[in-house]
């Protein structure tokens, strides 16, 4: 069985997404960049040269596309940025892109932990 991750293809001067594969499991083929290109509709009707593409592992950022109400790609980093909806706002807003927030809770984990860790040294060096 494979579990294979998703590409994203995106357009190169704007970061906006044209295609996302999705993930598959099972007894499926993994697929050559150029297999894809001749098989979605979306890449086929592009210039090659103005598409990019980001490969995802297997589960990578699950939690965040379950989220989600959007992503892009951020051309200066070339890494994935989400729009979350807002449970405060009935009505949908213009999204705002930021990092996942599964990796803004591992760097809010491991600030804490760092904090934790200068409190217990300060407080053994003053008793």
């Amino acid at each position: 069985m494979n579990f294979i991750g998703r590409r994203i293809y995106y357009d190169k001067t704007t970061g906006n997404v044209i295609l996302d594969t999705g993930e598959m499991v099972g007894f499926v083929t993994p697929t050559t960049i150029d297999e894809d290109f001749e098989t979605y509709k979306a890449l086929k009707e592009r210039v090659r040269d103005t598409v990019s593409v980001i490969q995802l592992e297997f589960g990578q950022y699950a939690a965040d596309f379950a989220q989600c109400n959007g992503f892009r790609v951020n051309l200066e980093t070339l890494e994935l940025e989400f729009s979350y909806p807002d449970p405060n706002e009935p009505e949908p807003q213009e999204p705002v892109y930021r990092k996942p927030l599964s990796e803004e809770l591992e760097e809010t984990k491991q600030a804490i932990a760092e904090l934790t860790l200068l409190l217990a040294q300060i407080q053994m060096g003053g008793m």
